[in-house]
């Protein structure tokens, strides 16, 4: 909490009596850069597999909300976060608009097939260090496409079969 007020410039007394503790701090970054992801992708819609090539492209992009709940992963474990009922009502809200671009799917279903293309899009970002050894480039965006592409068509392989 020190370094955070130092580079937010605040005092961290005001920083606790704002957010109350630094899980609420630490969920509020988390609501805010999922806010942001959802409103720059939206929902499942439309090419399912190209949606899962710009939901890869996101993380591309902008790594900071893997990583947040990477970390969020480590704290809590298996266990709900604070925040977990508003980001649940968002996932709900992404599950149904997955199944209805499926066709009608059952929730479970869609529930299912929504957490694997998410992480088909999101596991290279998540392990740079493997990335890095398996294509032998640690940033290249050569090799970015390469993988795009790769999800992208097992997106659609295993979407439209």
């Amino acid at each position: 909490m020190d370094r955070i007020a130092r580079v937010a410039g605040a005092n961290k007394e005001r920083i606790y009596g704002y957010f109350g503790s630094k899980e609420n701090l630490f969920q509020a970054v988390i609501a805010e850069a999922k806010a942001q992801h959802t409103a720059a992708l939206g929902e499942p819609s439309g090419d399912l597999a190209e949606y899962v090539g710009r939901l890869y492209d996101h993380h591309h992009e902008n790594p900071t909300l893997l990583r947040l709940m990477q970390w969020e992963a480590l704290h809590y474990g298996d266990q709900p976060s604070v925040e977990g009922s508003g980001r649940a009502d968002l996932y709900r809200d992404k599950v149904t608009a997955l199944a209805d671009a499926m066709g009608g799917a059952a929730h479970r279903e869609a529930a299912a097939t929504l957490l694997i293309l998410i992480g088909l899009a999101a596991w290279p970002h998540t392990m740079p260090q493997l990335r890095a050894f398996l294509l032998d480039a640690h940033d290249d965006q050569a090799a970015h496409q390469v993988i795009r592409q790769h999800v992208v068509e097992f997106a659609r392989a295993a979407l439209y079969r």
